[in-house]
């Protein structure tokens, strides 16, 4: 029984990658924070180099994308 239901959480997972223009570690640091605050969320990844967020949980992709917007960073889906 636990099994079926670990499977169908595994299921609802989702995978949002974003485009976020962070310059300095107080940027990343930021966007961390939102990260943090949001339900949801199993896993995520903040890269300054690439300008890559991946975060991963049962999440709507859009609420991530509004919400790491209020950053006041560009922040849009990777291409």
């Amino acid at each position: 029984r636990s099994r079926h239901r670990e499977r169908e959480r595994k299921r609802m997972t989702t995978e949002v990658t974003l485009r976020v223009a962070m310059t300095c570690g107080g940027c990343s640091g930021a966007v961390e924070r939102i990260i943090k605050k949001m339900e949801g969320v199993e896993d995520y990844s903040v890269s300054l180099e690439t300008q890559k967020v991946v975060v991963k949980g049962n999440l709507d992709p859009q609420a991530v994308l509004e919400a790491i917007s209020k950053t006041g960073k560009k922040t849009e889906f990777w291409q």
